[in-house]
């Protein structure tokens, strides 16, 4: 039975994956998912965030332990997420059995101004320095992350009230994004099983980014056209149709 691990990026939680969870859940009935949160996020708010993305991978196998999930896992991440599950499978490789990673970027594949467009950087430094109510941030976020022509409503009701339960301070965020800016991945591929999901307009991260990895890394590479950053969000059964069709050729 394959075990699979969710994990979301900057600040954000496994309540952030909405109907995606569920629906990814039902592409494969015999597999056990799991989400679980980066201490500073989520359940884990009150918690400080490590400053490095190999800290926030030990929290990561600690919680599985606790839970009494055993490894191989296949992991799939998003953004700082994917930095997470890319250091997780270079230090222990027995544990992963291939990783997906979404809309991502590292050093030293990318320079940082593709990794975090720079029209960006006020509108981040915004989220999580100024003080705003929970609706006007997750408004921001949305625009930042979704090329959906509307908000729609129930998903932008569900984000607020995940903030207001379990907010991420200003402290934990900034961490966050530290860690993210410092990690330098591996040269080579930490797996055999990889496969990038991009969207080629992503306003956040630049999707030449993801082409960078493939290059260097020699892996799997699949674009959407038209999608956001939050690819799970926009285009939830393109991924899982990516993630089945990649599944299926990488099969042992």
């Amino acid at each position: 039975m394959d075990t699979w691990v969710l994990l979301r990026g900057l600040t954000r939680e496994t309540a952030h994956w909405g109907r995606f969870a569920e629906d990814f859940q039902s592409a494969w009935p015999g597999a056990r998912v799991v989400s679980i949160d980066l201490p500073g996020n989520g359940r884990f708010h009150a918690r400080q965030s490590p400053a490095t993305v190999q800290g926030m991978v030990a929290a990561c196998r600690a919680e599985l332990a606790r839970q009494g999930v055993q490894p191989p896992f296949h992991l799939l991440a998003m953004s700082l997420g994917a930095m997470v599950a890319t250091e997780w499978a270079r230090t222990a490789p027995q544990e992963i059995s291939g990783c997906v990673l979404v809309n991502t970027s590292f050093r030293p594949f990318s320079p940082f101004f593709h990794r975090l467009r720079p029209r960006n950087y006020a509108a981040l430094l915004g989220l999580a320095l100024l003080p705003r109510s929970a609706d006007a941030i997750e408004r921001t976020v949305w625009r930042l992350t979704s090329n959906a022509p509307d908000p729609r409503s129930a998903v932008i009701r569900d984000w607020v009230a995940a903030r207001t339960l379990r907010p991420v301070s200003a402290a934990n965020a900034l961490r966050q994004l530290a860690a993210a800016a410092r990690y330098r991945a591996p040269a080579l591929a930490p797996t055999p099983r990889i496969l990038l999901l991009a969207s080629q307009n992503d306003q956040l991260v630049d999707s030449r980014c993801s082409k960078a990895i493939a290059r260097g890394w020699h892996c799997a590479l699949a674009l959407h056209a038209d999608a956001g950053h939050d690819l799970p969000l926009d285009a939830p059964q393109w991924v899982i149709e990516q993630v089945q069709q990649w599944r299926t050729a990488t099969a042992p």
